[in-house]
Protein backbone atom coordinates (compact mmCIF):
# COMPACT_ATOMS: atom_id res chain seq x y z
CA UNK A 1 0.00 0.00 0.00
CA UNK A 2 1.32 3.79 -0.42
CA UNK A 3 2.15 6.35 1.73
CA UNK A 4 -0.54 8.11 0.09
CA UNK A 5 -3.12 5.49 0.39
CA UNK A 6 -1.84 4.87 4.12
CA UNK A 7 -2.26 8.70 5.09
CA UNK A 8 -6.15 8.29 3.87
CA UNK A 9 -6.91 5.39 5.76
CA UNK A 10 -5.47 6.81 8.57
CA UNK A 11 -7.11 9.91 8.80
CA UNK A 12 -10.35 8.65 7.59
CA UNK A 13 -9.69 6.52 10.84
CA UNK A 14 -9.06 9.27 12.99
CA UNK A 15 -12.39 11.69 11.88
CA UNK A 16 -14.45 8.49 12.25
CA UNK A 17 -12.53 7.95 16.15
CA UNK A 18 -13.51 11.79 17.07
CA UNK A 19 -17.06 10.66 16.02
CA UNK A 20 -17.28 8.17 18.36
CA UNK A 21 -15.31 10.27 21.09
CA UNK A 22 -18.03 13.10 20.57
CA UNK A 23 -21.02 10.61 20.43
CA UNK A 24 -19.96 9.86 24.24
CA UNK A 25 -19.67 13.40 25.04
CA UNK A 26 -22.84 14.17 24.21
CA UNK A 27 -24.47 11.47 26.08
CA UNK A 28 -22.43 12.45 29.49
CA UNK A 29 -23.32 16.37 28.78
CA UNK A 30 -27.34 15.41 28.47
CA UNK A 31 -26.79 13.07 31.56
CA UNK A 32 -24.95 15.38 33.61
CA UNK A 33 -24.84 18.91 32.21
CA UNK A 34 -28.82 19.33 30.93
CA UNK A 35 -28.09 23.51 31.61
CA UNK A 36 -24.64 23.36 29.19
CA UNK A 37 -21.21 21.94 30.42
CA UNK A 38 -19.78 24.56 32.85
CA UNK A 39 -17.28 24.39 35.86
CA UNK A 40 -17.08 23.48 38.25
CA UNK A 41 -17.36 20.17 37.39
CA UNK A 42 -20.41 18.33 38.39
CA UNK A 43 -20.37 14.89 40.48
CA UNK A 44 -20.28 11.67 38.38
CA UNK A 45 -20.63 8.59 40.11
CA UNK A 46 -17.53 6.81 40.93
CA UNK A 47 -18.57 3.94 38.34
CA UNK A 48 -19.17 5.79 35.47
CA UNK A 49 -15.91 8.00 36.02
CA UNK A 50 -13.84 4.28 36.33
CA UNK A 51 -16.09 3.65 32.82
CA UNK A 52 -14.57 6.74 31.52
CA UNK A 53 -11.16 6.27 31.80
CA UNK A 54 -10.77 3.11 30.47
CA UNK A 55 -12.43 4.48 28.03
CA UNK A 56 -9.65 7.16 27.21
CA UNK A 57 -7.40 4.20 27.19
CA UNK A 58 -9.06 1.86 25.18
CA UNK A 59 -9.30 5.13 22.35
CA UNK A 60 -5.33 5.80 22.60
CA UNK A 61 -4.91 1.65 22.20
CA UNK A 62 -6.94 1.92 19.30
CA UNK A 63 -4.86 4.92 17.65
CA UNK A 64 -1.44 2.96 18.52
CA UNK A 65 -2.99 -0.29 16.98
CA UNK A 66 -3.28 1.45 13.77
CA UNK A 67 -0.42 3.32 14.08
CA UNK A 68 1.58 -0.02 14.01
CA UNK A 69 -0.14 -1.54 11.45
CA UNK A 70 0.25 1.57 9.24
CA UNK A 71 4.01 2.26 9.92
CA UNK A 72 7.10 -0.43 9.49
CA UNK A 73 9.53 1.08 11.47
CA UNK A 74 9.65 2.84 15.31
CA UNK A 75 9.59 6.24 13.66
CA UNK A 76 7.04 5.93 10.79
CA UNK A 77 4.98 4.38 13.39
CA UNK A 78 5.31 7.36 16.19
CA UNK A 79 4.74 9.13 12.91
CA UNK A 80 1.17 7.34 12.38
CA UNK A 81 0.03 7.96 16.19
CA UNK A 82 0.97 11.46 16.18
CA UNK A 83 -0.60 12.58 12.79
CA UNK A 84 -4.18 10.14 14.13
CA UNK A 85 -3.78 11.67 17.75
CA UNK A 86 -3.99 15.43 16.06
CA UNK A 87 -6.55 14.67 13.47
CA UNK A 88 -9.05 12.90 16.48
CA UNK A 89 -8.90 16.17 18.31
CA UNK A 90 -9.14 18.64 15.67
CA UNK A 91 -12.47 16.88 14.92
CA UNK A 92 -13.53 16.06 18.26
CA UNK A 93 -14.10 19.17 18.36
CA UNK A 94 -15.84 20.34 15.07
CA UNK A 95 -18.17 17.66 15.44
CA UNK A 96 -19.10 18.79 19.00
CA UNK A 97 -19.34 22.29 17.56
CA UNK A 98 -21.72 20.87 15.28
CA UNK A 99 -23.48 18.82 17.43
CA UNK A 100 -23.50 21.01 20.62
CA UNK A 101 -23.05 24.10 19.25
CA UNK A 102 -19.96 24.00 21.89
CA UNK A 103 -17.45 25.98 22.32
CA UNK A 104 -18.92 29.01 21.55
CA UNK A 105 -15.14 30.62 21.63
CA UNK A 106 -11.69 29.06 21.30
CA UNK A 107 -11.02 29.88 25.04
CA UNK A 108 -13.57 28.18 26.17
CA UNK A 109 -12.63 25.64 28.85
CA UNK A 110 -12.70 22.10 28.70
CA UNK A 111 -11.80 18.99 30.44
CA UNK A 112 -8.56 17.41 28.20
CA UNK A 113 -7.96 14.42 29.81
CA UNK A 114 -8.36 12.60 32.94
CA UNK A 115 -5.08 10.45 33.09
CA UNK A 116 -3.90 10.65 36.19
CA UNK A 117 -5.57 13.86 37.09
CA UNK A 118 -7.62 16.11 35.34
CA UNK A 119 -6.12 18.34 32.71
CA UNK A 120 -8.05 21.38 31.72
CA UNK A 121 -7.53 24.43 29.50
CA UNK A 122 -8.89 26.81 27.03
CA UNK A 123 -10.03 24.48 23.75
CA UNK A 124 -7.77 26.83 21.74
CA UNK A 125 -4.96 24.65 23.87
CA UNK A 126 -5.54 21.44 22.72
CA UNK A 127 -5.99 22.61 18.58
CA UNK A 128 -2.81 24.37 18.40
CA UNK A 129 -0.89 20.93 20.25
CA UNK A 130 -2.80 18.97 17.48
CA UNK A 131 -1.54 20.82 14.88
CA UNK A 132 1.97 20.29 15.72
CA UNK A 133 1.53 16.75 16.05
CA UNK A 134 0.32 17.00 12.26
CA UNK A 135 3.02 18.97 11.27
CA UNK A 136 5.35 16.37 13.19
CA UNK A 137 3.84 13.50 11.33
CA UNK A 138 3.76 15.12 8.01
CA UNK A 139 7.42 15.92 8.64
CA UNK A 140 8.44 12.37 9.85
CA UNK A 141 6.43 10.19 7.23
CA UNK A 142 8.20 12.69 4.81
CA UNK A 143 11.37 12.14 5.32
CA UNK A 144 11.09 8.33 5.27
CA UNK A 145 9.54 8.55 2.33
CA UNK A 146 11.91 10.80 0.75
CA UNK A 147 14.24 7.41 1.91
CA UNK A 148 16.34 9.49 3.90
CA UNK A 149 17.38 8.67 8.15
CA UNK A 150 14.99 10.20 10.55
CA UNK A 151 16.91 10.95 13.11
CA UNK A 152 16.61 14.07 15.37
CA UNK A 153 19.76 15.26 16.92
CA UNK A 154 20.27 15.47 20.98
CA UNK A 155 18.94 19.55 20.68
CA UNK A 156 15.59 18.30 19.03
CA UNK A 157 15.26 15.83 21.78
CA UNK A 158 15.97 18.03 24.54
CA UNK A 159 13.57 21.24 23.08
CA UNK A 160 10.78 18.22 22.35
CA UNK A 161 10.92 17.22 26.21
CA UNK A 162 11.37 20.98 27.15
CA UNK A 163 8.56 21.92 25.02
CA UNK A 164 6.16 18.80 26.49
CA UNK A 165 6.52 19.73 30.21
CA UNK A 166 6.38 23.35 29.41
CA UNK A 167 2.55 22.16 27.82
CA UNK A 168 1.88 19.49 30.48
CA UNK A 169 2.17 22.42 33.51
CA UNK A 170 -0.07 24.55 31.44
CA UNK A 171 -2.82 21.89 31.50
CA UNK A 172 -2.16 20.67 34.79
CA UNK A 173 -2.02 23.91 36.42
CA UNK A 174 -5.73 24.03 37.74
CA UNK A 175 -5.71 20.43 38.48
CA UNK A 176 -6.05 20.72 41.97
CA UNK A 177 -8.72 23.51 42.20
CA UNK A 178 -10.95 21.44 39.56
CA UNK A 179 -10.46 18.17 41.64
CA UNK A 180 -11.88 19.94 44.55
CA UNK A 181 -14.78 20.95 42.19
CA UNK A 182 -13.64 24.92 42.02
CA UNK A 183 -13.51 26.98 39.17
CA UNK A 184 -10.18 27.16 37.24
CA UNK A 185 -8.05 29.90 38.29
CA UNK A 186 -6.46 30.95 35.19
CA UNK A 187 -4.80 29.55 32.41
CA UNK A 188 -0.91 29.20 32.08
CA UNK A 189 -0.76 31.01 28.39
CA UNK A 190 2.85 31.61 28.72
CA UNK A 191 4.24 28.08 29.60
CA UNK A 192 1.67 27.29 26.19
CA UNK A 193 3.57 29.57 23.85
CA UNK A 194 6.96 28.35 25.23
CA UNK A 195 6.26 25.04 24.42
CA UNK A 196 4.27 25.58 21.15
CA UNK A 197 8.16 27.68 20.47
CA UNK A 198 10.36 25.23 21.82
CA UNK A 199 8.08 22.51 19.55
CA UNK A 200 8.75 24.75 16.32
CA UNK A 201 12.10 25.12 17.01
CA UNK A 202 12.47 21.00 17.25
CA UNK A 203 10.71 20.03 14.50
CA UNK A 204 12.61 22.60 12.11
CA UNK A 205 16.19 21.23 13.50
CA UNK A 206 15.15 17.49 12.88
CA UNK A 207 13.73 18.69 9.34
CA UNK A 208 17.16 19.90 8.07
CA UNK A 209 19.27 16.90 10.09
CA UNK A 210 16.83 15.02 7.45
CA UNK A 211 17.18 16.37 4.14
CA UNK A 212 20.65 16.98 5.25
CA UNK A 213 21.25 13.20 5.35
CA UNK A 214 22.71 10.77 3.14
CA UNK A 215 19.85 8.84 0.88
CA UNK A 216 20.85 4.75 1.76
CA UNK A 217 22.23 3.11 -1.64
CA UNK A 218 18.89 1.27 -1.91
CA UNK A 219 16.78 4.74 -2.25
CA UNK A 220 18.82 5.72 -4.56
CA UNK A 221 18.82 3.33 -7.05
CA UNK A 222 15.24 2.92 -6.49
Amino acid sequence: MSTSHKLIIVAVFAVAMAWVETSVVVYLRALYYPDGFTFPLGVIPDNILVVELFRELATMMMIALVALLAGRTVWERFAYFTLQFGIWDIFYYIWLKTTLGWPASLFDWDILFLIPVVWTGPVLAPLLVSIVLIVAGLMIIRCIHLGRDFSPGRLSWLLSILATASVLASFLSNADAVMRQQMPVSYWYAALAIGMLLYGVAIALAWRRCISSRVPITAKSS
